[in-house]
């Protein structure tokens, strides 16, 4: 019985020592502007983030704003990295605020996005969950 007991302390040490050498990273970026320059240093950035920092992180980009073009099928310089970057995992969301306040069609957001209720309380919530911010 002892040997049991001292086995499951010993296995719930190991799995607390192995989460400690493998954190998980979580970054939320906010994405706001238009220009198709800083898409491109975003989504590189993003790249180089999953690399440096392995598997164990977790990247969501929201745009709003002038920032929905990049999810827009016919707007977007980036959807190709857009699309390798999904694959990787990462999660794109647009704005449904800034969907309908700009008329945009849900059909030309790229298929790659989800939507999120509002882009700037999704940064809030994220950030109050603890996740490492970067705007653009």
């Amino acid at each position: 019985m002892k040997k049991t007991i001292l086995t499951y302390i010993l296995a719930i040490f190991a799995v607390f020592a192995a989460q400690a050498q493998n954190p998980v990273h979580k970054v939320v970026v906010q994405l706001n502007t238009s220009d198709t320059l800083v898409w491109h240093g975003a989504l590189k950035n993003i790249s180089n983030l999953q690399i440096a920092l392995g598997a164990n992180t977790q990247i969501e980009l929201v745009a709003h704003g002038s920032g929905i073009g990049i999810l827009i099928d016919g707007k977007t310089t980036q959807k190709a990295q857009i699309t390798a970057l999904a694959a990787a995992g990462v999660l794109f969301k647009a704005c449904e605020n800034t969907i309908r306040e700009r008329k945009i069609d849900r059909a030309t957001i790229l298929t790659q996005a989800g939507t999120v209720p509002s882009g700037v309380a999704e940064v809030v919530l994220k950030q109050e969950a603890g996740w490492a911010y970067l705007k653009y």
